[in-house]
């Protein structure tokens, strides 16, 4: 049967038993075949079976929850603290309940002194139960009757009733308001890590500036762009749209897109990113994406799904408080029962037992050990989408910091992926006319569009020859080259090998081409009717940052920042020759290197470099090696901003094309994963304590809630400390 996903977001979502609930009851639905709710993006997906599916019934279950159902689009509010506790209901009704526990502690002191009757202060504290702890109450029956589970809130419930009974209205009340405030806390913080991503679509302007047929421009909303639109983008503005330019010349800041910390020079045919800024000269843009598809809305949309993945050590850490929480419930049980049962302790009062086992009950809630996990994922996901890197999921994240082999493919990995003029030989014998082989050669080759041909006519615009024209211009046989006429003389460029048989030329000259041979480069050599006059040679350049950055990954803690002493080991997997992938092996400085591999001995080799336990990332063009990317346990792809493929098939994607980024990679997964662990550390060590000081009798039920409620704050901000992380000391910076 066919289903279609609906995404939406719930508005103040952070509660891991709320998303919980929400979840369950929104599969019972009529129609519903799977629901899930994240509490780190405040995300509801659903699929339902009828294309005529009425969500009234989900906005209300949600909205029981004491949240709102809004637009997946939709910005949370913005604003300090205060604005946020009184933008929604709930909020509100804690705010309300903090004034009256605060004007019952006045009553309660001003009583000591003056003839105020404590009825007073009772009544303010009843109030704030009541007002404050409607919520809380709600919450606490879908847990039991709803979610069939026992929750945060019920134990609250229980915690409060029992402090009633035994007289402790204040300590009742204190509890519901501080409960209640630190959920709102973890909420505002949630909202605030979320928002750095969401901010992200803020870079986008909201209107164009449309050329029209006239020549005259109008601005219009961006959404009402379509494809093949052309617009003007003005010095200082920002880029409205994903497209090419038409006319006009400027250098663009693509640090939001792609990381890079420098303009990039734009001319007629390269593609610009909205959301990106030009500097210093007017672009005119064709538009080639939909706003809704532009590379910065994927980006986002992207993030959000893998903020949705969980890591293997979130999945365990969640069913770890499935078993958690009921089993400190039973042990505060028997603490309530036996020791007055068995032994004659006192069951009421400030020391009684029940007092004890409602103090464990408020610490037992699992809130802050299982929010630990996916706070810092989000913010280490989204700290790494602003360094224009982006990672699918927790899983990915936590493997990275588990990787011991990068694997690297080497054209337009490692190298530059496209041939460029490395060297010119000038062996003319014959200085009759005024000539050089270069710009013999850019005259025969200026029509062909082979790669070679290109990289000629670069070299030869580079050092401002003037590209003489050409007349009855031939390949040669076999594709070894091509001749023409040059101003009357019989030019022709072609291979070593061609030259040895077709065109005699001294053995100083086959001395040269094969020393630039044994180099790893592609030789052409050129000449004029007889005379040979230039040796040519050809190759891809190594990335400029390509050495650091392999360094970096080799240092270990110096570079990767991954905990591994000794870093990991390098390889390079390539098509090409040994030759050629020996001498670009060496100037990179990879450990080992594998040439003249297929792409099915590609997958084999990420295969074999897999045993032994040993966790292979693979770094390639997304394209040509998606087979080994898909092979090795995280497939990293170069140069996303410019390939829907990449965006979507690898489980790293680097949108800047710059290898730099693998170390900030490496340390960022460390990090998170050494954060995580600090959390989940403190979290149950907090617990233990304030669990060890309630059974002794030394704990206060707002103690216990103190202590839930900071170790919450704590473990947020810990990980939120990630949205700002940097890599000190990043290669080739």
């Amino acid at each position: 049967m066919e289903t279609k996903t609906h995404t939406y977001r719930i508005e103040g979502l952070t509660c891991i038993d709320c998303a919980g609930r929400i979840a369950a009851a929104v599969e019972r639905l009529d129609g519903v075949r799977e629901a899930e709710a994240n509490a780190a993006t405040g995300m509801l997906t659903f699929r339902v079976t009828s294309p005529e599916f009425n969500i009234a019934p989900v906005a209300e279950i949600v909205a029981e929850t004491g949240h709102r159902l809004v637009a997946p689009e939709a910005r949370s509010p913005s604003g300090g603290f205060l604005r946020f506790m009184l933008s929604s209901r709930a909020t509100t009704l804690t705010f309300a309940a903090a004034v009256l526990v605060v004007l019952g502690l006045a009553l309660s002191l001003a009583g000591l002194w003056l003839s105020i009757p404590g009825a007073f202060a009772a009544v303010a504290f009843a109030a704030a139960i009541l007002i404050g702890g409607t919520t809380v109450a709600r919450a606490a029956y879908q847990e039991v009757w709803v979610a069939r589970g026992l929750g945060i809130n019920a134990l609250m419930v229980i915690a409060v009733v029992g402090a009633i009974l035994i007289g402790e209205w204040a300590e009742a009340a204190v509890v519901v308001v501080l409960f209640s405030l630190g959920e709102a806390l973890e909420g505002y913080a949630a909202d605030r890590a979320r928002g750095a991503l969401e901010s992200l679509l803020d870079l986008v302007p909201p209107v164009a500036l449309r050329i029209e047929a006239s020549g005259l421009t109008e601005a219009v909303p961006v959404e009402s762009l379509a494809v093949g639109d052309r617009v003007l983008v003005r010095p200082g503005d920002r880029v409205s749209v994903d497209g090419v330019v038409d006319a006009g010349q400027s250098a663009v800041d693509q640090a939001a897109i792609t990381g890079e910390s420098m303009p990039v020079d734009k001319v007629a045919g390269d593609e610009v990113f909205a959301g990106t800024i030009n500097t210093f000269g007017a672009l005119e843009v064709t538009v080639r994406r939909l706003a809704e598809n532009s590379t910065l809305s994927r980006m986002v949309a992207l993030v959000r799904e893998a903020q949705a993945r969980q890591a293997p050590i979130q999945r365990f850490v969640d069913r770890f408080a499935r078993i958690y929480t009921p089993a400190v419930a039973v042990v505060a049980l028997l603490v309530a029962a036996v020791p007055p049962l068995a032994f004659g302790q006192p069951f009421w009062g400030d020391q009684g037992w029940l007092m004890r086992a409602l103090q464990m009950l408020v610490i037992a809630c699992p809130c802050a050990l299982v929010i630990s996990t996916p706070v810092t994922v989000v913010s280490a996901l989204t700290r790494a989408a602003s360094e224009g890197v982006l990672i699918k999921g927790g899983r990915t994240l936590e493997a990275l910091g588990r990787v011991d082999v990068f694997a690297f493919d080497k054209t337009g990995t490692l190298t530059e992926g496209k041939p460029v003029i490395t060297d010119v030989l000038s062996v003319c014998a014959d200085d009759s006319h005024p000539h050089t082989g270069l710009d013999y050669a850019a005259a025969v080759e200026a029509q062909s569009s082979h790669p070679l041909a290109r990289a000629l006519m670069e070299e030869a615009h580079a050092r401002d020859v003037t590209v003489l024209p050409s007349v009855e211009v031939q390949v040669l046989s076999g594709g070894r080259g091509v001749t023409g006429q040059v101003n009357g003389h019989q030019v022709t460029v072609g291979s070593h090998p061609y030259f040895d048989v077709e065109l005699p030329h001294p053995e100083a000259v086959c001395i040269g081409a094969d020393r630039l041979a044994a180099e790893g480069k592609t030789v052409m050599m050129v000449c004029h009717d007889d005379n040979v006059c230039s040796v040519l040679a050809v190759a891809d350049t190594l990335r400029p940052e390509a050495v650091a950055a392999v360094a970096a990954l080799k240092g270990g803690n110096g570079g990767s920042g991954n905990g591994k002493r000794n870093g990991v080991w390098t390889v390079m997997l390539t098509g090409d020759g040994t030759v050629v992938a020996d001498t670009i092996g060496a100037q990179a400085g990879v450990d080992e290197v594998r040439a003249q591999l297929l792409p099915e001995e590609k997958v084999a080799a990420v295969r074999q470099l897999s045993v032994a336990g040993r966790v292979v990332a693979m770094v390639g063009d997304g394209v040509n090696d998606a087979p080994a990317l898909a092979e090795a346990a995280v497939g990293i792809a170069m140069g996303g901003a410019g390939s829907d493929q990449a965006m979507e098939t690898a489980d790293v994607v680097l949108m800047g094309d710059d290898l730099r980024q693998l170390p900030f990679l490496m340390g960022l997964s460390g990090q998170t994963q050494r954060t995580i662990r600090a959390n989940i550390i403190a979290a149950l060590a907090i617990k233990a304590l304030v669990f060890v000081l309630a059974a002794l009798g030394l704990a206060t039920l707002w103690m216990a809630v103190v202590a839930d409620v900071g170790a919450s704050m704590a473990v947020i901000l810990n990980g939120m400390r990630l949205r700002n992380w940097e890599l000190t000391g990043r290669g080739g910076d």
